[in-house]
């Protein structure tokens, strides 16, 4: 059904195998800095619009591809799908984040939630048979969604936050009604992703952004905890072929050996973590991915290669890294930042694995 694939660098390094570079991809590389995607967004007429329109997605989530040699790419699609698709309600305003229209707020909004029909998210996996077809066999896939937890702060606050105060009274006032919501959510996205997997991807991150918001303790509660029943899950497998996953949390690096434990084949790091000690701590369990710091991207060419050489000297010339930034890249973001990036990262690898 597809063609067979010429650079497969992130898969071995996802399972810590030695590649002759370390592979590089970028969080959000299909989106805003680029002026061919606003090209593509304004043909669609919105995000949405974009996004639920199989050969736009297939399209942007190209276009990083064309410009620069990266090792992987990434479905352009939304973490808010799976909530969307369980009755919410979700738009985008001009100028603003992502609202649901009808937030989970109470046990009985809670206790009517289900996993959703997977037909309703149809033209996710469209796309994802698409890109993969594209592609014809050049890089990877990757398909992702939200952790539970992250899903769970956009449904319970209707949209982004500053304080989460809404989730958290939850969390701590009624945990019952969290843990519902939780559970039925990580079921979700599990059938989710496995149906992506289905559909193409070759590997799957889970992005638990809002997982360093919670204290000590709730955090392996509210949300490592689902995401290992996630993780449990998932496909091992598919039509003989092993599916890496990656399990990324912002601000997760005080829990760094307790999410390399849960099951994963590799861990993300945001850029407050050092990368030598990461991989210190967490020996040839997981494989790493990241962590540049995204703003690091606004400085001069010299600069950025220095800092890229500067995280591939603390790794070292071991298997197992998947370069990437700490977040996603910043919609202000120069491309030819970008190249310089990703020529620093493929020359200096090179270099330290002693090639040419």
């Amino acid at each position: 059904m597809f063609a067979p694939l010429q650079n497969d660098s992130l898969l071995r390094a996802l399972r810590r195998q030695p590649t002759d570079h370390t592979p590089i991809w970028l969080m959000r590389q299909a989106g805003r800095y680029l002026p061919e995607y606003r090209a593509s967004r304004e043909r669609a007429g919105s995000f949405m619009g974009l996004a639920t329109n199989p050969d736009l997605a297939t399209e942007v989530t190209l276009q990083p591809l064309e410009r620069y040699a990266l090792d992987a790419a990434i479905l352009f699609s939304d973490i808010l799908t799976v909530p969307d698709a369980m009755g919410l309600g979700l738009s985008f305003a001009a100028g603003e984040g992502p609202r649901f229209a009808r937030p989970v707020r109470d046990e009985a909004a809670v206790a009517a939630l289900e996993v959703p029909d997977m037909a309703r998210l149809q033209y996710v996996f469209d796309a994802v048979t698409s890109i993969r077809r594209a592609l014809n066999g050049r890089v990877p896939l990757i398909g992702f969604s939200g952790s539970p937890w992250t899903l769970a702060c956009y449904m319970v606050e209707g949209g982004g936050s500053d304080d989460y105060r809404l989730v958290k009274s939850m969390l701590y006032r009624r945990p019952d009604l969290m843990h519902r919501l939780l559970a039925v959510t990580a079921d979700a996205v599990a059938l989710y992703l496995n149906t992506q997997i289905e559909a193409g991807a070759q590997a799957v991150m889970i992005f638990d952004s809002w997982g360093g918001v919670l204290a000590d303790g709730a955090f392996q509660a509210f949300s490592l905890a689902y995401t290992r029943r996630v993780l449990a899950g998932l496909k091992r497998e598919h039509e003989g072929e092993h599916i890496p996953r990656i399990v990324f949390t912002k601000g997760g690096g005080l829990w760094l050996e307790e999410i390399a434990a849960c099951d994963t084949d590799a861990v993300g790091l945001d850029w407050t973590m050092d990368l030598g000690r990461a991989r210190a701590l967490v020996g040839h369990r997981v494989a790493l991915q990241g962590n540049l710091d995204p703003c690091v991207l606004f400085a001069e060419p010299a600069q950025i290669q220095a800092e890229a050489r500067r995280l591939l000297d603390s790794f070292g010339p071991h298997p197992g890294h998947v370069f990437n930034l700490g977040h996603g890249i910043s919609q202000h973001t120069p491309p030819e930042s970008v190249a310089a990036l990703v020529e620093a990262v493929r020359t200096h690898s090179r270099a330290l694995r002693g090639g040419a």
